[in-house]
Protein backbone atom coordinates (compact mmCIF):
# COMPACT_ATOMS: atom_id res chain seq x y z
CA UNK A 1 0.00 0.00 0.00
CA UNK A 2 2.92 2.43 0.25
CA UNK A 3 3.32 3.13 -4.04
CA UNK A 4 -0.48 4.15 -4.71
CA UNK A 5 -0.21 6.75 -1.49
CA UNK A 6 2.47 8.55 -2.95
CA UNK A 7 2.53 11.43 -5.82
CA UNK A 8 2.62 9.94 -8.98
CA UNK A 9 5.03 12.54 -11.26
CA UNK A 10 4.95 11.23 -14.36
CA UNK A 11 2.74 13.13 -16.74
CA UNK A 12 0.23 10.20 -17.24
CA UNK A 13 0.35 9.56 -13.23
CA UNK A 14 0.19 13.24 -12.23
CA UNK A 15 -2.98 13.53 -14.39
CA UNK A 16 -4.58 10.93 -12.91
CA UNK A 17 -3.42 12.70 -9.56
CA UNK A 18 -5.27 16.02 -10.13
CA UNK A 19 -7.63 15.33 -12.89
CA UNK A 20 -8.47 11.92 -12.93
CA UNK A 21 -8.26 9.83 -16.29
CA UNK A 22 -11.35 8.08 -16.87
CA UNK A 23 -11.24 5.16 -19.90
CA UNK A 24 -8.71 6.85 -21.21
CA UNK A 25 -10.01 10.76 -21.11
CA UNK A 26 -9.74 13.26 -18.71
CA UNK A 27 -12.98 15.98 -17.97
CA UNK A 28 -12.10 19.61 -17.36
CA UNK A 29 -13.27 22.80 -18.23
CA UNK A 30 -12.89 24.16 -21.84
CA UNK A 31 -11.22 27.46 -21.01
CA UNK A 32 -8.60 25.53 -19.40
CA UNK A 33 -7.82 24.42 -23.49
CA UNK A 34 -8.12 27.61 -24.16
CA UNK A 35 -11.86 28.05 -25.40
CA UNK A 36 -13.75 30.74 -23.88
CA UNK A 37 -16.69 28.89 -23.38
CA UNK A 38 -17.80 29.59 -19.95
CA UNK A 39 -19.06 26.40 -17.36
CA UNK A 40 -18.69 24.23 -20.70
CA UNK A 41 -16.54 20.93 -19.85
CA UNK A 42 -14.56 19.44 -23.03
CA UNK A 43 -12.99 15.85 -22.64
CA UNK A 44 -9.42 15.37 -23.62
CA UNK A 45 -8.61 12.07 -25.29
CA UNK A 46 -5.20 10.26 -23.51
CA UNK A 47 -3.81 7.69 -25.69
CA UNK A 48 -1.37 6.53 -27.95
CA UNK A 49 -2.65 7.66 -30.99
CA UNK A 50 -1.82 11.16 -29.82
CA UNK A 51 2.27 10.88 -31.42
CA UNK A 52 2.99 13.42 -28.63
CA UNK A 53 1.37 11.95 -25.83
CA UNK A 54 2.41 8.71 -26.50
CA UNK A 55 6.36 10.30 -26.40
CA UNK A 56 5.68 12.21 -22.83
CA UNK A 57 3.17 10.07 -20.62
CA UNK A 58 6.08 8.58 -19.46
CA UNK A 59 8.05 11.06 -18.61
CA UNK A 60 8.95 12.28 -14.88
CA UNK A 61 6.91 15.90 -15.40
CA UNK A 62 9.89 18.19 -14.99
CA UNK A 63 11.19 16.83 -18.47
CA UNK A 64 7.81 16.98 -19.87
CA UNK A 65 8.01 21.23 -19.58
CA UNK A 66 11.08 20.96 -21.25
CA UNK A 67 9.98 18.38 -24.07
CA UNK A 68 7.18 20.83 -24.84
CA UNK A 69 9.15 24.12 -24.54
CA UNK A 70 11.50 22.96 -27.12
CA UNK A 71 8.81 21.85 -29.22
CA UNK A 72 7.10 25.09 -29.34
CA UNK A 73 10.41 26.80 -29.38
CA UNK A 74 11.55 25.28 -32.66
CA UNK A 75 7.73 25.45 -34.19
CA UNK A 76 8.48 29.29 -33.45
CA UNK A 77 11.85 29.23 -35.29
CA UNK A 78 10.59 27.19 -37.99
CA UNK A 79 7.79 29.87 -38.46
CA UNK A 80 10.24 32.34 -38.31
CA UNK A 81 12.40 31.05 -41.50
CA UNK A 82 9.81 30.99 -43.68
CA UNK A 83 10.82 32.80 -46.58
CA UNK A 84 9.62 33.72 -50.63
CA UNK A 85 12.83 31.84 -51.22
CA UNK A 86 12.29 28.55 -49.57
CA UNK A 87 11.55 25.36 -52.19
CA UNK A 88 8.05 23.59 -52.75
CA UNK A 89 9.64 20.53 -50.48
CA UNK A 90 11.03 22.60 -47.86
CA UNK A 91 7.17 24.65 -47.53
CA UNK A 92 5.24 20.87 -47.78
CA UNK A 93 7.85 19.80 -44.69
CA UNK A 94 6.62 22.93 -42.49
CA UNK A 95 3.40 22.22 -43.36
CA UNK A 96 3.59 18.58 -42.27
CA UNK A 97 5.10 20.35 -38.97
CA UNK A 98 2.08 22.27 -38.69
CA UNK A 99 -0.46 18.90 -38.58
CA UNK A 100 1.63 18.77 -35.04
CA UNK A 101 0.70 21.80 -33.77
CA UNK A 102 -2.86 21.13 -32.13
CA UNK A 103 -1.10 17.94 -30.18
CA UNK A 104 1.56 20.83 -28.95
CA UNK A 105 -1.10 23.28 -27.97
CA UNK A 106 -3.55 20.61 -25.94
CA UNK A 107 -0.35 19.17 -24.01
CA UNK A 108 0.62 22.63 -23.29
CA UNK A 109 -2.58 23.95 -22.18
CA UNK A 110 -2.55 20.26 -19.91
CA UNK A 111 1.31 20.97 -18.49
CA UNK A 112 -0.17 24.91 -17.92
CA UNK A 113 -2.84 23.53 -15.78
CA UNK A 114 -0.57 21.04 -13.76
CA UNK A 115 1.68 23.34 -12.68
CA UNK A 116 -0.46 25.15 -11.33
CA UNK A 117 -0.77 22.91 -8.91
CA UNK A 118 3.17 21.38 -8.40
CA UNK A 119 4.70 25.04 -7.92
CA UNK A 120 2.43 25.58 -4.83
CA UNK A 121 4.39 24.92 -1.58
CA UNK A 122 2.10 22.69 0.29
CA UNK A 123 2.22 20.15 -3.14
CA UNK A 124 6.26 20.51 -2.48
CA UNK A 125 5.69 19.87 0.88
CA UNK A 126 3.62 17.06 0.88
CA UNK A 127 6.32 15.70 -1.55
CA UNK A 128 9.24 16.44 0.95
CA UNK A 129 6.83 15.22 4.17
CA UNK A 130 6.33 11.41 1.45
CA UNK A 131 9.98 10.87 0.82
CA UNK A 132 10.53 11.21 4.63
CA UNK A 133 8.02 9.18 5.44
CA UNK A 134 9.49 6.50 3.19
CA UNK A 135 12.62 6.67 3.87
CA UNK A 136 11.88 6.32 7.64
CA UNK A 137 13.43 9.67 8.97
CA UNK A 138 12.45 11.93 11.70
CA UNK A 139 9.31 10.17 12.79
CA UNK A 140 8.21 13.10 15.27
CA UNK A 141 8.16 15.09 11.92
CA UNK A 142 6.32 13.31 9.88
CA UNK A 143 3.46 12.79 13.34
CA UNK A 144 3.75 16.54 13.57
CA UNK A 145 3.28 17.33 9.65
CA UNK A 146 0.28 15.13 9.63
CA UNK A 147 -1.33 16.39 12.61
CA UNK A 148 -1.30 19.75 11.27
CA UNK A 149 -2.70 19.22 8.42
CA UNK A 150 -5.55 17.96 10.15
CA UNK A 151 -6.17 21.14 12.51
CA UNK A 152 -5.84 22.96 9.29
CA UNK A 153 -8.54 20.69 8.07
CA UNK A 154 -6.25 20.34 4.71
CA UNK A 155 -8.46 17.96 2.04
CA UNK A 156 -9.35 14.58 3.88
CA UNK A 157 -8.44 12.12 1.35
CA UNK A 158 -4.76 14.20 1.08
CA UNK A 159 -4.67 13.52 4.94
CA UNK A 160 -5.94 9.87 4.54
CA UNK A 161 -2.97 9.03 2.05
CA UNK A 162 -0.42 10.57 4.03
CA UNK A 163 -1.52 8.62 7.44
CA UNK A 164 -2.44 5.34 5.25
CA UNK A 165 1.29 5.87 4.10
CA UNK A 166 2.70 6.55 7.63
CA UNK A 167 0.99 3.82 9.70
CA UNK A 168 2.06 1.04 6.87
CA UNK A 169 5.83 2.12 7.00
CA UNK A 170 5.74 2.19 10.90
CA UNK A 171 3.75 -0.96 10.86
CA UNK A 172 0.79 0.92 13.04
CA UNK A 173 1.57 3.45 15.12
CA UNK A 174 1.57 3.70 18.95
CA UNK A 175 -1.78 3.20 20.78
CA UNK A 176 -1.23 7.05 22.30
CA UNK A 177 -0.44 8.75 18.98
CA UNK A 178 -3.16 6.12 16.93
CA UNK A 179 -6.08 7.38 19.08
CA UNK A 180 -4.90 10.89 19.56
CA UNK A 181 -4.89 11.36 15.89
CA UNK A 182 -8.00 9.18 15.43
CA UNK A 183 -9.65 11.88 18.14
CA UNK A 184 -8.42 14.52 16.02
CA UNK A 185 -9.84 13.75 12.91
CA UNK A 186 -13.17 13.21 13.98
CA UNK A 187 -13.44 16.79 15.71
CA UNK A 188 -11.93 18.08 12.55
CA UNK A 189 -14.09 16.44 9.55
CA UNK A 190 -16.79 15.21 11.86
CA UNK A 191 -18.11 12.34 13.36
CA UNK A 192 -19.61 10.30 10.43
CA UNK A 193 -15.69 9.19 9.39
CA UNK A 194 -16.02 7.39 12.16
CA UNK A 195 -16.77 4.49 10.02
CA UNK A 196 -14.03 5.24 7.58
CA UNK A 197 -11.53 5.25 10.14
CA UNK A 198 -13.03 1.45 11.36
CA UNK A 199 -12.79 -0.01 7.90
CA UNK A 200 -9.37 1.67 7.63
CA UNK A 201 -8.39 -0.15 10.52
CA UNK A 202 -9.79 -3.47 9.75
CA UNK A 203 -7.90 -3.48 6.18
CA UNK A 204 -4.82 -3.03 8.02
CA UNK A 205 -4.26 0.51 6.44
CA UNK A 206 -4.33 2.70 9.57
CA UNK A 207 -3.63 0.67 13.19
CA UNK A 208 -2.26 0.62 16.22
CA UNK A 209 1.44 -1.29 16.41
CA UNK A 210 1.99 -4.54 17.92
CA UNK A 211 4.97 -5.07 15.95
CA UNK A 212 8.18 -3.49 15.20
CA UNK A 213 8.59 -2.14 11.79
CA UNK A 214 10.10 -3.92 9.21
CA UNK A 215 9.81 -1.31 6.05
CA UNK A 216 13.64 -0.38 6.73
CA UNK A 217 14.78 -4.18 6.03
CA UNK A 218 12.50 -3.98 3.16
CA UNK A 219 13.48 -0.70 1.93
CA UNK A 220 17.11 -1.77 1.84
CA UNK A 221 16.81 -5.01 0.71
CA UNK A 222 14.79 -4.10 -2.37
CA UNK A 223 16.84 -0.54 -3.13
CA UNK A 224 13.71 1.40 -3.09
CA UNK A 225 15.15 4.34 -2.35
CA UNK A 226 17.73 5.71 -4.95
CA UNK A 227 19.39 8.97 -4.15
CA UNK A 228 20.59 9.86 -7.34
CA UNK A 229 18.36 10.38 -9.36
CA UNK A 230 18.14 11.66 -12.95
CA UNK A 231 15.02 12.43 -14.01
CA UNK A 232 16.21 13.71 -17.36
CA UNK A 233 17.97 10.75 -18.32
CA UNK A 234 17.16 8.19 -15.92
CA UNK A 235 18.95 4.95 -15.13
CA UNK A 236 16.32 3.41 -12.66
CA UNK A 237 12.53 3.04 -12.29
CA UNK A 238 12.46 4.84 -9.22
CA UNK A 239 12.56 8.42 -11.77
CA UNK A 240 8.67 7.61 -11.90
CA UNK A 241 8.58 8.33 -8.22
CA UNK A 242 11.53 11.14 -8.21
CA UNK A 243 13.54 8.71 -5.98
CA UNK A 244 11.52 5.87 -5.02
CA UNK A 245 10.90 2.89 -7.05
CA UNK A 246 7.81 0.68 -6.40
CA UNK A 247 8.14 -2.33 -4.36
CA UNK A 248 5.51 -3.99 -7.32
CA UNK A 249 8.09 -3.07 -10.09
CA UNK A 250 11.34 -4.38 -7.95
CA UNK A 251 9.65 -7.73 -7.51
CA UNK A 252 9.18 -8.13 -10.81
CA UNK A 253 12.33 -7.02 -11.68
CA UNK A 254 13.57 -9.68 -9.61
CA UNK A 255 11.40 -12.45 -11.08
CA UNK A 256 12.57 -11.59 -13.95
CA UNK A 257 16.36 -11.78 -13.30
CA UNK A 258 16.64 -14.88 -11.00
CA UNK A 259 13.07 -15.88 -9.85
CA UNK A 260 11.98 -14.98 -6.22
CA UNK A 261 13.97 -17.80 -3.77
CA UNK A 262 17.02 -15.42 -3.46
CA UNK A 263 14.88 -13.04 -1.62
CA UNK A 264 12.70 -16.14 0.46
CA UNK A 265 13.43 -13.43 3.74
CA UNK A 266 12.10 -10.42 2.23
CA UNK A 267 8.79 -11.76 0.77
CA UNK A 268 8.20 -13.66 4.09
CA UNK A 269 8.13 -9.77 5.46
CA UNK A 270 5.25 -8.49 2.86
CA UNK A 271 1.63 -9.37 3.15
CA UNK A 272 -0.01 -12.03 1.48
CA UNK A 273 1.36 -15.48 0.29
CA UNK A 274 3.89 -15.91 -2.78
CA UNK A 275 5.40 -19.41 -5.03
CA UNK A 276 7.91 -19.63 -6.99
CA UNK A 277 7.15 -21.61 -10.09
CA UNK A 278 9.53 -22.50 -12.89
CA UNK A 279 7.63 -23.99 -16.12
CA UNK A 280 9.10 -25.24 -19.26
CA UNK A 281 9.52 -22.77 -22.15
CA UNK A 282 11.28 -20.21 -20.27
CA UNK A 283 14.91 -19.81 -19.57
CA UNK A 284 16.54 -17.98 -16.04
CA UNK A 285 19.96 -17.81 -17.30
CA UNK A 286 19.31 -14.24 -16.95
CA UNK A 287 21.75 -11.40 -15.73
CA UNK A 288 21.29 -8.54 -13.58
CA UNK A 289 23.12 -6.79 -16.83
CA UNK A 290 20.33 -8.21 -19.11
CA UNK A 291 17.84 -7.42 -17.33
CA UNK A 292 19.00 -3.18 -16.53
CA UNK A 293 20.36 -2.91 -20.31
CA UNK A 294 23.54 -4.06 -20.01
CA UNK A 295 23.88 -7.63 -21.64
CA UNK A 296 24.11 -8.55 -25.86
CA UNK A 297 23.32 -11.53 -25.29
CA UNK A 298 19.28 -11.43 -24.57
CA UNK A 299 17.10 -14.40 -24.43
CA UNK A 300 14.87 -14.44 -27.64
CA UNK A 301 12.32 -16.86 -29.02
CA UNK A 302 13.25 -18.95 -32.42
CA UNK A 303 11.77 -16.16 -34.85
CA UNK A 304 13.77 -13.39 -32.87
CA UNK A 305 10.90 -12.11 -30.86
CA UNK A 306 11.55 -11.32 -27.34
CA UNK A 307 9.62 -13.81 -24.27
CA UNK A 308 7.04 -12.10 -23.01
CA UNK A 309 5.56 -11.85 -19.43
CA UNK A 310 2.21 -11.52 -18.47
CA UNK A 311 1.87 -9.51 -15.13
CA UNK A 312 -1.18 -9.45 -13.33
CA UNK A 313 -2.30 -6.95 -10.85
CA UNK A 314 -5.11 -8.03 -8.89
CA UNK A 315 -7.03 -4.58 -7.06
CA UNK A 316 -5.02 -2.38 -9.40
CA UNK A 317 -2.52 -0.62 -10.56
CA UNK A 318 -1.10 3.22 -10.83
CA UNK A 319 0.16 4.84 -13.69
CA UNK A 320 3.85 5.22 -12.58
CA UNK A 321 3.56 1.74 -11.99
CA UNK A 322 2.99 1.03 -15.49
CA UNK A 323 5.12 3.81 -16.59
CA UNK A 324 8.18 1.96 -14.75
CA UNK A 325 7.06 -0.93 -16.42
CA UNK A 326 7.11 0.28 -20.05
CA UNK A 327 10.77 2.03 -18.93
CA UNK A 328 11.93 -1.67 -18.40
CA UNK A 329 11.32 -3.01 -21.31
CA UNK A 330 12.58 0.00 -23.27
CA UNK A 331 16.14 -1.04 -21.65
CA UNK A 332 18.68 -1.99 -24.29
CA UNK A 333 19.20 -5.87 -23.79
CA UNK A 334 16.18 -6.13 -21.74
CA UNK A 335 15.48 -10.03 -22.65
CA UNK A 336 11.10 -9.85 -22.21
CA UNK A 337 8.39 -7.49 -23.43
CA UNK A 338 5.67 -7.33 -20.46
CA UNK A 339 2.22 -7.21 -20.69
CA UNK A 340 0.25 -5.87 -18.01
CA UNK A 341 -3.25 -6.80 -16.85
CA UNK A 342 -5.27 -5.08 -14.11
CA UNK A 343 -8.52 -5.38 -12.67
CA UNK A 344 -8.45 -1.52 -12.22
CA UNK A 345 -6.12 1.73 -12.96
CA UNK A 346 -6.07 3.16 -9.60
CA UNK A 347 -4.29 6.10 -7.52
CA UNK A 348 -4.19 6.72 -3.87
CA UNK A 349 -7.95 8.67 -4.07
CA UNK A 350 -9.49 6.27 -5.98
CA UNK A 351 -8.35 3.73 -3.33
CA UNK A 352 -9.69 5.61 -0.47
CA UNK A 353 -12.44 6.73 -2.12
CA UNK A 354 -13.99 3.39 -2.91
CA UNK A 355 -12.65 2.47 0.76
CA UNK A 356 -14.89 5.56 2.62
CA UNK A 357 -17.29 5.72 0.35
CA UNK A 358 -18.39 2.36 0.66
CA UNK A 359 -18.09 2.36 4.13
CA UNK A 360 -21.36 2.67 5.43
CA UNK A 361 -22.86 -0.23 3.00
CA UNK A 362 -20.07 -2.51 4.20
CA UNK A 363 -20.87 -1.78 7.85
CA UNK A 364 -24.63 -2.91 6.94
CA UNK A 365 -23.21 -5.62 5.21
CA UNK A 366 -21.22 -6.61 8.25
CA UNK A 367 -24.36 -6.76 10.58
CA UNK A 368 -25.78 -10.27 8.67
CA UNK A 369 -22.51 -11.00 7.13
CA UNK A 370 -19.73 -11.53 8.70
CA UNK A 371 -17.62 -12.08 5.26
CA UNK A 372 -18.36 -8.50 4.23
CA UNK A 373 -15.42 -7.60 6.31
CA UNK A 374 -12.90 -8.33 3.70
CA UNK A 375 -8.95 -7.12 4.19
CA UNK A 376 -8.18 -4.82 1.89
CA UNK A 377 -4.65 -5.17 2.39
CA UNK A 378 -5.18 -8.44 0.28
CA UNK A 379 -6.94 -6.77 -2.66
CA UNK A 380 -4.32 -3.54 -3.31
CA UNK A 381 -1.89 -2.81 -4.94
CA UNK A 382 1.75 -3.24 -2.79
Amino acid sequence: MVTPMLSQLTYEGLLDEILHVNNGAVELNASIMGVQQEGKKVKVPLNSSDKLFKEIRDLNFEVVVQVLRQKATSMKQDYSDITMRQTVSELKDFVKKLNTLPEITRHINLAQHLSEFTSKPSFLGRLDIEHTIVESESYDLCFEYIEEMIHKQEPFLGVLRLLVLFSVTNLGLPKRQFDYLRREILHSYGFEHVVTLTNLERAGMFRKQELKSNWLTIKRAMHLVVEDNNTANPSDISYVFSGYAPLSVRLIQQAIRSGWRPIEDILRLLPGSHSDTKRGGFSREISSESLLGGSTNAVKLVDGRRSLVLVVFIGGVTFAEISALRFLCAQEGMAYDIIIATTKVVGGDTLLDNQYGLTFKISILGKTNPDANLDASENCPI
